[in-house]
C-alpha cells in the first residue's frame, strides 16, 4: 500500500510542473490575444503574467493531476466590447489557449528528444541517469498534458474554448442560446468524466498526435 502512495506522490510531483506550465501559459495566451485586440481588461486584472499563482484553480488543478483530463483555471476576464469584432475577436482569443497548448506539446517533444539523446551514453544507475530520468519523465508527461488539455478545450461545449469558436459560425440569436447553456457545461462535464465518455472522445486524439510527436 505505501510503495504505491509514494509512485502516486512521485507522480504527482514530476507532472506538477508540466500542468503548471500547460494552465499558466494556456491563460495567458487568451489574456495576451485579448489584450492585442483592444480589451485592457487582462491587463487591469493583472492577468498578462506566467506567474502560476495568478491562473490556478486550486481544484481545477487537482482534478487534471487526479483524473488526466479535466481540469480548470481561473478564466482571463475578458470585454468582447472592446473588440472591433466581438464574435471574431472572441473566436481568436478562445483559439489562443488550446493552439498554446499544442506548442507547448512541441516544445515538450523536442526537449524529450534532446534528454533521451543526452541519456545515450549515460550508464543506467550513474548520478547522471537519476537526473536525466525524471527529466525525461516529466519532458514526456509535458507532451500528454498539453496534448489532453489543448483537445480538451478544444470540445464544443460551453464554456471550454471551442464553444466560443463554434459560435462564431453561428446566426447571432442562436450563439447566444449555444453561449447560454455554459451554466450547466460543468455538470455535463462532470457527468460525461463519470460515464467514460469524456475519456473516449479526448484520449484517442491525445494518443495519435503524443505518438506523431514522440
Amino acid at each position: 500500500m505505501f510503495p504505491d502512495i509514494a509512485r502516486v506522490v512521485q507522480e504527482i510531483a514530476l507532472l506538477l510542473v508540466p500542468v503548471l506550465m500547460a494552465v499558466t501559459f494556456h491563460e495567458v495566451a487568451h489574456g495576451y490575444v485579448a489584450s492585442w485586440l483592444g480589451d485592457p481588461t487582462p491587463r487591469m486584472a493583472g492577468r498578462l503574467t506566467f506567474n502560476p499563482l495568478k491562473h490556478l484553480d486550486v481544484f481545477g488543478t487537482l482534478a487534471f493531476l487526479l483524473t488526466r483530463m479535466i481540469g480548470w483555471a481561473k478564466p482571463v476576464p475578458v470585454d468582447s466590447r472592446y473588440f472591433r469584432d466581438p464574435v471574431k475577436g472572441m473566436m481568436l482569443v478562445a483559439l489562443a489557449g488550446p493552439a498554446m497548448n499544442f506548442l507547448l506539446a512541441v516544445g515538450f517533444s523536442l526537449a524529450a528528444r534532446a534528454v533521451d539523446h543526452a541519456a545515450g551514453g549515460v550508464l543506467p544507475g550513474s548520478m547522471t541517469y537519476r537526473l536525466l530520468e525524471p527529466l525525461a519523465y516529466m519532458c514526456v508527461a509535458g507532451v500528454s498534458v498539453n496534448l489532453a488539455l489543448g483537445v480538451f478545450n478544444l470540445l464544443p461545449l460551453p464554456p471550454l474554448d471551442g464553444s466560443n469558436i463554434l459560435a462564431a459560425f453561428l446566426p447571432p440569436h442562436l450563439a447566444a442560446r449555444y453561449l447560454d447553456f455554459g451554466r450547466w457545461g460543468f455538470f455535463v462535464l462532470i457527468l460525461l468524466a463519470i460515464t467514460g465518455v469524456l475519456g473516449k472522445l479526448i484520449w484517442p486524439p491525445v494518443s495519435f498526435l503524443a505518438q506523431l510527436l514522440l
